[in-house]
């Protein structure tokens, strides 16, 4: 059972037995928020990487395009979203315009039909949604937590939010069951769920102003000044370059499901699992990060992605590969989503704490664009096999750089 206190979030000398679970009520509700929200998302989402090769017909190369869209073309937002929050100290606010823009882009999808240009337009505002709300949530995270429990705080939050990711495809596939296929009730229904989303924001997530400089302090130079602090440079360069070398979701899966000739109706089921195993290690991991140092967990979270790209071209095939691959993509995803910014949150200071999760954000988010069009012309060129066995070679140099560059940051956080 989680210990909830949302006027008090910081609660100074809990038990070691107490504090396992110790996260204020805030945590909680943006959980919540990120549950609901990513039912919605995944309901659309596990379906279109086969949807657009398979149905559309998409080459592998065109495919990477759209799905470096999906994640990087509005990165450049997050920034914009991070900066007004810290500037007007609105950051609920600014987080629940990207949770509004995300659930219109749902009713959007109804009207693209399979018009791949309108698919794109359609997922560029989702990704606009997104790109406002991340790193305001996640500073609201770091405002109601002790430091030393980030770690903690994150691994709830990310749970939480993976419980919706693990229910989204189920529920879709449910909805296409029960109506013969009717894509336009998946919308329908993913824009009503999102929109309840945005109602729990309003109701039940509260802001965090009461220590945080007054308003409109924060300097137009914020970002440079930003990236001359150390710790937080090699930040930005670490997630940069890890974000460079990890490719899509959606070529993992589709490796998986020509690999095993698995049916596309199955194709939704490989994201199931791999959230499923994320959604039971975020918090343990989130915990031991906090323990035993959060560097050491993200290094631990890239040796596993290497491990995974691996194994879709070794010997091992049938049902044990499917069980081992989503199992470690699951671990690459606990031990490096949450746990990144609880590293970054003792090093940025409080005033532009939102500016500077935005920018490492923005970081990945946009090496991640690099990534899949690069991966989808090395697909397209080179042929499946070679390209993922490029990639591995990539994460084994990258694994060693982004350990270096992390080296000595966690001696900036409090102690546990």
């Amino acid at each position: 059972m989680y210990l909830s206190s949302i006027d008090r979030p910081h609660i100074a000398g809990p038990s070691r037995r107490r504090s396992l679970f110790l996260v204020s009520g805030n945590v909680l509700a943006l959980g919540a928020v990120s549950l609901i929200t990513d039912i919605s998302s995944e309901m659309v989402t596990a379906v279109l990487p086969v949807y657009l090769m398979i149905g559309l017909h998409l080459s592998p190369a065109a495919y990477g395009v759209v799905d470096g869209t999906y994640t990087g073309a509005t990165a450049l937002l997050r920034l914009v979203g991070g900066y007004v929050a810290d500037r007007t100290r609105r950051r609920k606010f600014v987080a629940g315009l990207g949770y509004g823009f995300s659930a219109v882009a749902k009713l959007g999808l109804l009207a693209a039909g399979s018009t791949v240009g309108a698919i794109g337009a359609v997922i560029a505002i989702d990704r606009t949604g997104k790109g406002l709300r991340t790193a305001p949530r996640d500073a609201l995270i770091t405002l109601s937590t002790q430091p030393q429990y980030y770690g903690r705080a994150f691994g709830v939050h990310r749970m939480m939010d993976t419980v919706g990711a693990f229910a989204g495809p189920l529920v879709a596939l449910g909805i296409l069951a029960a109506t013969a296929q009717a894509y336009d009730a998946v919308f329908v229904a993913s824009f009503c769920i999102a929109a309840f989303g945005v109602l729990v924001l309003v109701l039940f997530v509260r802001d965090r102003r009461g220590t945080q400089p007054p308003k409109g302090v924060v300097k137009p130079t914020a970002l440079g000044d930003l990236l001359r602090i150390s710790p937080v440079r090699r930040l930005v360069l670490a997630a940069c370059l890890a974000g460079t070398v990890t490719i899509g979701d959606g070529f993992v899966y589709l490796l998986l499901q020509r690999r095993e000739e698995l049916s596309v109706g199955w194709f939704p089921l490989l994201a199931v699992g791999t959230n499923l195993s994320y959604l039971l290690l975020a918090a343990p991991l989130g915990v031991l990060a906090d323990r035993i140092g959060r560097q050491k967990v993200v290094l631990a979270g890239y040796s596993a992605l290497l491990l995974v790209y691996l194994l879709l071209f070794g010997p091992l095939g049938g049902w044990p590969l499917l069980v081992v691959v989503l199992t470690l993509y699951g671990v690459f995803y606990a031990a490096t989503d949450g746990v990144l910014i609880a590293l970054a949150g003792p090093v940025l200071p409080s005033g532009v704490r939102t500016t500077g999760i935005a920018l490492i954000q923005t970081g990945q988010a946009l090496s991640y664009l690099v990534s899949s069009v690069l991966f989808g012309l090395a697909w397209t060129v080179w042929g499946p096999t070679t390209a993922i066995q490029v990639a591995a070679a990539l994460v084994a140099v990258a694994l060693l750089v982004v350990g270096l560059l992390l080296r000595g940051i966690s001696a900036t956080e409090q102690p546990a």
